[in-house]
């Protein structure tokens, strides 16, 4: 009986634990990709074992891919040898690594799932629990399938009311970050939940757990409730029955109560995700690049909200309008519904899928002295291109009206 993290870690061990314990745990998948694989290669080789149970391994191509220079492309080649060797099944290039582990059913209520990139939290949104590791630790899992975890106190984040027309879930978690600082989670599981959750569909869910990442948390986590499994069972090939997985009697370190129909469209600030401004303080400022991608934001809803603004318009044409959808299903589904062609008509570039842009390697990386709106999670320096350049973090509806105007634009004045 406890926080939402005590009652997944309590099934695991098979028995009751309680926040300040250590314990080795099974996990159910270990996910990296093409930028930190092969460094688990290496661990790997250094260990000399073999590896635990292949069916656990999921590799991605996704942060570089496809290649835009000799490295990457290496990476790739020494990737792809290892899956032959080892004869993995799993290896995909299909868009984003979190948004295709949980498209392709491996994230279900109550699992371990330990990646080597960052934003592996993004698994929370399905009640499981989801967490970013060194590749070393990620070498050592392959070869024991376990890993071990201390269970971190938990800040309870008590959503409640609705947002007024204009704000999105993007808005209300800038306002946490604002409010909880960026390391205002440090080690710690960051439970949202209230009503405002409750009536969230998946898509939106999943901005919570994703940026819980930069607060600082260990992981971020939301109950599984009817929305996750009716998700699970229409959406993804995983197999039930799936478990509602509910806190009982929970003893919070922290309660953060918001009303979030007091809300209006936020924006995080260059250099810091916790720079938080009302959007009306930066409305104006020039844009060169508008970015609409990454694991945060480029799922189909979020491409249907910029199509929806930007249809019959143009965007300006001194700013460069991006596009990356997460996954290619969610580039197959936006081609058959015809956004992908509101967003060429109206001046978008759309890309193929992947973490290129985010990242700062390829596919709109930013000059000194340019300055990008974008639906990512982060904005620290130099994380598009060059360090001279600034980052603004905001909801795809202010994406699509800054990409209309050249510049920072309030969504209320478009929908």
């Amino acid at each position: 009986m406890g926080t939402l993290i005590e009652e997944i870690f309590s099934r695991k061990a098979g028995r009751q634990v309680h926040a300040g314990e250590i314990l080795l745990l099974d996990v159910d998948y270990i996910m990296s990709h093409d930028n930190t694989t092969p460094l688990a290669i290496k661990a790997f080789r250094d260990i000399g074992k073999p590896i635990f149970d292949k069916n656990k391994i999921v590799l991605h191509l996704d942060h570089a891919y496809p290649a835009p220079n000799i490295l990457a492309a290496e990476n790739h080649r020494k990737i792809m040898d290892f899956v032959k060797e080892q004869e993995l099944p799993y290896l995909f290039q299909q868009g984003v690594c979190h948004q295709v582990m949980i498209e392709e059913g491996f994230v279900t209520p109550g699992s371990i799932v330990i990646g080597a990139d960052s934003h592996s939290n993004t698994y929370g949104a399905m009640g499981a629990f989801g967490t970013g590791l060194g590749s070393t630790e990620i070498g050592v899992a392959w070869v024991t399938g376990k890993c071990w975890f201390k269970v971190p106190e938990t800040i309870r984040v008590e959503l409640r009311g609705k947002t007024q027309p204009g704000v999105y879930a993007k808005d209300v978690m800038i306002h946490i970050a604002g409010l909880l600082g960026m390391d205002g989670g440090t080690y710690r599981s960051v439970e949202f939940g209230g009503e405002y959750i409750d009536n969230l569909p998946m898509h939106e869910r999943i901005i919570f757990p994703n940026m819980s990442t930069e607060i600082g948390a260990k992981c971020g986590l939301i109950a599984a409730d009817s929305v996750t499994i009716n998700y699970l069972e229409n959406e993804t090939p995983a197999k039930g029955p799936f478990e509602a997985l509910l806190p009982v009697n929970p003893r919070y370190e922290r309660v953060l109560d918001i009303d979030v129909s007091l809300l209006t469209p936020l924006v995080a600030c260059h250099p810091d995700v916790d720079n938080v401004k009302p959007l009306e303080l930066v409305e104006g400022l020039d844009v060169q690049e508008v970015y609409v991608g990454t694991c945060t934001n480029a799922r189909y809803e979020d491409l249907e909200i910029v199509a929806n603004m930007l249809k019959g318009k143009k965007v300006n044409p001194l700013t460069r309008v991006i596009v990356t959808p997460a996954s290619q299903r969610i580039y197959k589904k936006a081609m058959q519904n015809g956004l992908i062609e509101i967003l060429m008509d109206a001046g978008c570039t759309v890309t193929g899928t992947g973490c290129g842009a985010c990242i700062g390697r390829h596919g709109g990386v930013l000059a000194p002295g340019e300055r990008a709106l974008t639906t990512m999670n982060r904005n620290f320096v130099g994380r598009m291109g060059s360090p001279l350049s600034e980052i603004y973090l905001a909801s795809p509806a202010t994406a699509a009206a800054t990409a209309l105007t050249g510049r920072i634009t309030d969504p209320r004045n478009y929908l």
